[in-house]
């Protein structure tokens, strides 16, 4: 995780662009109480973030689940290797 800037007003510690990379650990609940505190406080002050949240909720919503079982295995192997790539 991206280290936030020290010192300022809460919400003022973290940029919007870093915000957007930390999107999926908020919705899963996996960041640090600093960070997570410092995201709510960004969201107060800003209403692109907060938009941009509720669509990132929006498409989880709409697309729910998807099961990766009726996948062929050469299918869900590429799918995991380019998640896994994301994440490297």
């Amino acid at each position: 995780m991206k280290r936030m800037h020290d010192g300022g007003a809460p919400g003022l510690n973290i940029r919007c662009d870093e915000l957007v990379e930390l999107v999926t650990d908020y919705l899963e609940g996996v960041l640090d109480e600093a960070t997570m505190a410092e995201f709510d406080a960004h969201l107060a002050l800003c209403a692109g973030c907060g938009e941009y949240l509720e669509q990132i909720r929006s498409v989880a919503r709409s697309l729910g689940r998807i099961p990766l079982d009726p996948l062929s295995d050469g299918a869900r192997a590429r799918l995991l290797a380019a998640f896994d790539q994301l994440h490297s």
